[in-house]
């Protein structure tokens, strides 16, 4: 698949949600509970931190967003994290395992880099074994387990978590 990947834009949000609320609802991917309405996503990149990085992934086939990847700073109540990001990756239902991840990391990881960033870690479901493999093929390691460190549905799911230095 041919893609560009871009910078987020408000016009975005209604492709975002639409990819984000079927994985949210499917409750087997993301810790991530409550779908997010449209407005709400546009209220999200609009305050977007500066230092963040949200590219979309589109398919310059059909000009689909079939993807998306966010980094956002660690923590802002100190500069001692500055050099740290947090991101998270979240690929169309349909499009999967066609290299939209892959193409994502790469354009972040450049711009992270550009941003300042050293290091980028995430949470990852435990259970979400395809999306820890793609991490760790992008050169992310387990740097260990947060046993029950989400409650979905009344059921607890440990996550775990993962680094990489850029």
């Amino acid at each position: 698949m041919d893609l560009l990947i871009r910078e987020a834009q408000l016009e975005d949000a209604e492709a975002i949600v639409s990819i984000l609320n079927p994985i949210i609802k499917a409750g087997v991917y993301t810790a991530l509970s409550t779908p997010f309405s449209v407005e709400a996503e546009r209220e999200f990149i609009l305050n977007f931190p500066p230092r963040g990085i949200f590219h979309v992934a589109v398919c310059e086939h059909t000009q689909k967003v079939v993807g998306f990847q966010n980094t956002e700073p660690f923590a802002t109540y100190t500069r001692a994290f500055d050099h740290v990001g947090v991101i998270g990756t979240y690929v169309d239902l349909c499009y999967r395992r066609q290299g939209i991840g892959r193409s994502l990391f790469q354009a972040t990881f450049e711009a992270a880099l550009g941003k300042g960033y050293e290091k980028l870690s995430a949470f990852v479901r435990a259970d979400n074994i395809a999306s820890l493999a793609a991490y760790l093929s992008q050169g992310f390691r387990i740097i260990g387990t947060a046993q029950r460190q989400a409650k979905i549905n009344g059921k607890y799911v440990d996550e775990i978590l993962i680094e990489r230095f850029l």
